[in-house]
């Protein structure tokens, strides 16, 4: 598959590593050229988004086109992580599609996500590949 537009890296944000594991080889077997970053917690990824932190010496790593986004995590939990997302600044938002990926049954988890403008969609876990390819075909452009 060809790169796309955009997409040159998709972050996931789960506190649980091995679903993480999951979702990137899921992510490989689409075929996209991407990088999958895969981080534990929301506040590593505020800092990877910002490149402060542990990530401070890395303002030059591709950033993410998708974030995949769980709701329950400790400390930081997705909520909370999108408080703080809207709060970056437009250029460290660019382009980015969030996604919250998610094994709630909440309704009003869904409910809140889609009235959020900064949340595209509400995916139950797990991820497959043909979720990630409709965000892609919806989302991006696939020529460069």
């Amino acid at each position: 598959m060809p790169k796309i537009k955009d997409l040159e890296c998709v972050l996931l944000i789960d506190d649980d590593k091995p679903t993480n594991l999951i979702h990137k080889k899921v992510i490989e077997k689409t075929g996209l050229e991407v990088e999958v970053q895969a981080l534990s917690s929301a506040s590593e990824a505020l800092d990877f988004l910002t490149s402060t932190g542990k990530y401070e010496q890395t303002d030059q790593m591709s950033k993410p086109g998708i974030i995949f986004l769980d709701i329950n995590m400790p400390g930081m939990n997705g909520w909370e992580f999108m408080e703080a997302y809207q709060q970056l600044s437009d250029s460290q938002k660019a382009r980015i599609v969030v996604i919250m990926l998610t094994t709630s049954l909440n309704n009003s988890d869904r409910e809140r996500a889609l009235r959020d403008k900064n949340i595209t969609t509400f995916y139950h876990k797990p991820l497959r590949a043909n979720m990630v390819m409709d965000l892609v075909n919806q989302h991006f452009d696939a020529n460069l």
